[in-house]
This record gives C-alpha cells, sequence and structure tokens, in this order.
C-alpha cells in the first residue's frame, strides 16, 4: 500500500448552511487527493499511461468538522482488477484523530480522452500502487 496524504483548513467556503463541511466538498476533496496522488506517482514516469475516470463513490459519513478544523485526507489505492482501481480516502480530525468521512471510489482506467476505450490497468501502473493485480 503506498498511502499518500495532505491537510485541508476549514473555510467558509467548505461550509453548508449547517455550519459544517459541505458533503460535496469532501467529494470534491476526494477527487483532488487522488489527482495528486496521481501525479506524485507519475513524476518521473517515462512510459505512456492511460486516465482515470469516477466509476462509484460510496461515502461514510462519520463526523462533522467546522471552520477551521484541520482535516488529514489520506488516500491508498487497496486493489486493482481489470480495468478498475479501487480507492480509499479518509478524512480525520487532526486534532483528535477522528474518522469524519470515509469513501471508498473505483476508478477506471481508459486508454484516452479520444476514444475512452476502458483498458486493464498494465502491471507497470499497478506496480506503482504496490498492490497485487
Amino acid at each position: 500500500m503506498n498511502r499518500f496524504v495532505q491537510e485541508v483548513i476549514v473555510s467558509n467556503d467548505h461550509l453548508d448552511d449547517l455550519m459544517h463541511v459541505n458533503n460535496v466538498q469532501y467529494l470534491n476533496w476526494a477527487q483532488e487527493i487522488a489527482k495528486s496522488h496521481w501525479n506524485f506517482l507519475i513524476n518521473k514516469f517515462k512510459e505512456p499511461y492511460g486516465i482515470w475516470m469516477v466509476r462509484h463513490h460510496d461515502v461514510t459519513y462519520k463526523a462533522g468538522s467546522y471552520l477551521n478544523d484541520v482535516i488529514e485526507i489520506s488516500t491508498y489505492v487497496k486493489s486493482v482488477k481489470g480495468p478498475i482501481s479501487f480507492r480509499i480516502i479518509e478524512f480525520h480530525n487532526k486534532n483528535d484523530n477522528k474518522l469524519l468521512v470515509k469513501i471508498c471510489t473505483k476508478w477506471c482506467y481508459i486508454n484516452n480522452l479520444n476514444d475512452r476505450k476502458i483498458i486493464k490497468i498494465p502491471d507497470n501502473i499497478v506496480n506503482l500502487f504496490k498492490v497485487k493485480n
């Protein structure tokens, strides 16, 4: 497992009418950290690679987060099967390490944006995630 971690401080822009982090904001952060993780992994990658598209999000909300909270966001690819990767994203309150939200996401690997052909994740990509295919 290759865990990737970032932090965010909750601002007014992240809040909804109930004055806690908007549920959609967690999905935005989930996509941002997944992209950041991918870019980190392929930073020195010389070979061509495909593109990831979200296929499914499963979100479990455990606790609220509020203005000025520091949230630690961590992600890793749990497994891969054919063209699908199973990514876990967890949001913890940095102050008490309480789990706020857990997202399990299926990402589909495609060859390019022109024809969007779904392809099996190549072994060299699987190896970047340190999981078994």
